[in-house]
């Protein structure tokens, strides 16, 4: 671990990661943790009982005014003029060839206020063009992730520490609002709400949104109380088993639950319909009065959808114990002579919660079917892999 002052961003909350032993490192220009303790561990509180983990490396970006909705339309290959207030819509930024740019959560807070989160090594392209495709319209963008510190609680036991945050505020002056608003909070869902901390009362956006495939909360505050929330929600949740979890975690997590991550699954060679998202992609948004809504990229999109894909996002089981990883070959195995190429592994790891191992690749579409058989070529060595649905774990129904 080292403390020495680097080029990198730190988080506000740097200096608690220091205090619990964390091993850093970086990440999208940023130093975070990638553990406390044991990757598998924090891994498993996650999927058992709960994780907390610093997001302040993502990017907060505010889009606001009468025609906020509209420059979103015209950005993002989403409708978020068609969002309801409180709820938060997945979406992309795409150029004009179609490719992905960033991979984005927006959230409609007021009617004409929306805040944009984008993943670290994009933010200050985001804001730039989220600026460039506002212009000539009624509406301001304004980079707030210097100011905004965001963790998130995840697992299965996140609704009773966050909701017990705000019952803390209810035993004092008999409020139930907030912990109504808590536990009724849908997915995809945000509010305002009073949360008690160390240092007092604390007002914060409260996302059910995540990144791991268990249900949980993000806190968006206010960089200056975030060391304050950090503390508290550690001392809540540590009865129910919650720990601290870093960037190896989190990894682990969203690729069970076959989540893309920039750079990785998404990136400017790729277009959302190769990566299986092409829902995503609204082209027949049209605005209140059926005039349609032109977005940047929209043409490319539209021919892509058109047009076979000339590769397929794919999950991938390990037959045996070496896990692939990123950028690691797939192959279709022969008997003899040299094994063709057909494909890329974009992410792959031993799966702690199934116990075997899994990756994420693209291969040709012919060899995208479910139970294909391929190999992966692990330094050297083909190891035999079958294609299986994404995502490979669902969270189980809980009462």
């Amino acid at each position: 671990m080292t403390t020495e002052p680097t080029a990198e961003r730190l988080s506000p909350l740097h200096d608690e990661h220091v205090a619990l032993g964390a091993h850093l490192t970086s990440f999208g220009g940023w130093q975070m943790p990638l553990r406390y303790t044991s990757d598998l561990a924090e891994h498993r509180s996650v999927r058992e009982a709960a994780g907390l983990f610093d997001l302040s490396h993502m990017g907060e970006i505010e889009v606001v005014g009468p025609e906020a909705a509209a420059a979103l339309d015209r950005a993002l290959v989403g409708h978020l003029s068609a969002v309801a207030v409180g709820r938060a819509r997945y979406t992309m930024l795409c150029a004009e060839d179609g490719s992905v740019l960033d991979d984005l959560v927006v959230y409609r807070l007021e009617d004409e206020r929306f805040l944009v989160v984008a993943n670290a090594g994009n933010a200050d392209l985001v804001a730039r063009e989220l600026v460039d495709r506002a212009a000539g319209l009624d509406a301001v963008v304004t980079d707030r992730g210097s100011e905004t510190a965001l963790v998130a609680v995840q697992g299965p036991l996140a609704e009773e520490i966050v909701a017990a945050l705000v019952e803390r505020r209810q035993d004092s002056t008999g409020e139930a609002g907030g912990v109504q608003t808590i536990r009724n909070m849908k997915y995809y869902a945000a509010a305002t709400v009073t949360l008690t901390v160390d240092d007092g009362a604390l007002d914060a956006l409260v996302a059910r949104t995540g990144y791991t495939g268990e249900d949980g909360f993000e806190l968006f505050v206010p960089t200056g109380r975030a060391s304050a929330l950090w503390r508290t929600v550690l001392a809540a949740g540590r009865p129910h088993g919650l720990v601290p979890a870093g960037l190896s975690a989190r990894d682990s997590l969203r690729l069970e639950a076959g989540m893309p991550l920039y750079g990785h699954e998404l990136d400017t060679t790729t277009t959302p319909y190769e990566a299986g998202l092409g829902r995503v992609v609204k082209l027949d948004k049209t605005a209140a009065d059926g005039a349609p809504l032109p977005f940047v990229g929209r043409d490319a999109l539209a021919a892509r959808k058109a047009s076979p894909p000339p590769r397929v996002l794919v999950g991938l089981r390990g037959v045996g114990r070496r896990p692939a990883r990123a950028g690691y070959g797939v192959v279709l195995p022969r008997g003899g002579g040299e094994a063709p190429r057909v494909g890329s592994v974009t992410s792959g790891a031993p799966s702690p919660t199934l116990g075997y191992p899994i990756a994420m690749a693209y291969v040709t579409p012919e060899l995208s079917a479910e139970g294909t058989e391929l190999a992966v070529d692990v330094r050297g060595r083909l190891e035999p892999v079958v294609v299986v649905p994404l995502p490979f774990y669902r969270r189980p129904q809980r009462p």
